[in-house]
């Protein structure tokens, strides 16, 4: 009940790429039975099964903003038309194992996964600026934090 956090080789920036693989897997590949797209369908994943957390340190903030915006932005796209012609329950084209699930279950996996992850990178946080807890004190500006862990 004592013991910490520590050492950990997750970052932010593995966060977000996951995140956005996991939203192009959700909604390209189990929802409408479609390849995940680029870069995901290039990467050679039997060689690194931890592709997307490892090259994650290769990108530039900016680019891993701009994939996991361009995944999030795609994913809305495709709940949209779905529920256009539907509801939630609309079921999808299927997974490739061949189980099929509706829109709601596909989202609602991705409320568990972004919110697991959300406390990992709040973890992180707490190690960079060393506050606790969601707000800092009024009186208490948050720690200055050097240009290179930004």
């Amino acid at each position: 009940m004592r013991a910490t956090v520590g050492a950990s080789s997750l970052t932010l920036g593995g966060l977000l790429k996951h995140l956005a693989f996991v939203e192009a897997l959700t909604f390209s590949t189990k929802f409408l039975g479609r390849s995940p797209g680029a870069p995901w369908d290039t990467a050679d994943w039997d060689a690194d099964p931890d592709w997307v957390w490892h090259t994650a340190a290769e990108d530039s903030p900016q680019q891993l903003r701009a994939l996991w915006q361009d995944a999030v932005a795609r994913s809305r796209a495709v709940a949209a038309e779905a529920l256009a012609d539907g509801d939630l329950d609309r079921l999808g084209s299927g997974w490739p194992d061949g189980q099929v699930a509706s829109l709601r279950r596909l989202l609602i996996d991705l409320i568990e996964e972004y919110a697991r992850h959300v406390g990992h990178a709040d973890l992180i946080r707490e190690s960079v600026d060393g506050l606790v807890g969601e707000d800092p004190p009024v009186a208490q500006p948050p720690a200055a934090v050097s240009a290179a862990t930004r």
